[in-house]
């Protein structure tokens, strides 16, 4: 499963507005980067060494069952066509992944789809360009309970200082990446130092070295995680 993609989109979608949070390129790479930490996390790729025969900087294909999920399905066949740099995937994987991710929501029936209709006074009118297809959709979670349970948990890792499970640390690495955490969290200036500061601690992948010896995947995650989100 797409567990960080699909938290990540959960996160995002906003009830209110009927509108996902950041602004458009921003959300996309932000689900790009967090596909490509879900197949870290399932140790299906990793940063090239010295020792693979393929260009310096890319990502490799790691031997495995074929994914189930078609998120990662996608990017995986993607990455096996051909080597990637983290920077190139993420571009490439931006422009569908946003879409793969809300259908699989959307069948999993986690979130509803509404049709809107066109309105003089939308973002795409006053702008002066053409309508998208997106611009007449908007996606509402059918239950808030999941969302909810995530923002709680990165208030007390980012905040209260709570260890940090490795699905979370992917999480609060691609929004610090994208400076997508002051657009979903609202804290105080005070508490934003702290928050900022542990964020940036969790980006740079120690938070690995923080406690028990970590586990294959774990490291493995840490490792691409910052190759991952140092090209966003």
């Amino acid at each position: 499963m797409a567990d960080i993609a699909d938290a990540l989109m959960q996160l995002l979608l906003d009830n209110a507005t009927a509108r996902p949070l950041l602004e458009t390129a921003q959300r996309r790479r932000a689900l790009a980067a967090a596909t490509l930490l879900d197949l870290a996390l399932a140790c299906r790729i990793r940063p090239a060494t010295e020792a693979d025969e393929v260009p310096d900087g890319s990502l490799v294909v790691l031997a495995g069952p074929d994914p189930e999920d078609a998120v990662l399905a996608a990017a995986l066949r993607l990455l096996s066509s051909t080597p990637l740099t983290p920077a190139a995937a993420v571009t490439r994987l931006a422009r569908n992944t946003e879409e793969r991710v809300i259908a699989g929501l959307r069948d999993s029936d986690r979130v509803a789809e509404l049709r809107l209709r066109p309105s003089f006074s939308g973002p795409a009118v006053i702008s002066g360009r053409r309508l998208r297809r997106s611009d007449r959709r908007a996606w509402l979670l059918r239950d808030r309970g999941t969302a909810a349970a995530l923002r709680e948990e990165l208030l007390t890792v980012l905040v209260d200082g709570a260890p940090v499970r490795p699905p979370t640390a992917a999480l609060i690495a691609v929004l610090y990446s994208v400076d997508g955490l002051h657009d979903l969290l609202s804290l105080e200036p005070r508490v934003w130092l702290i928050a900022d500061e542990r964020a940036a601690e969790i980006a740079s992948a120690t938070w690995v070295l923080n406690g028990e010896e970590p586990s294959v995947p774990e490291m493995n995650l840490a490792v691409t995680a910052a190759a991952v989100c140092g090209a966003l």
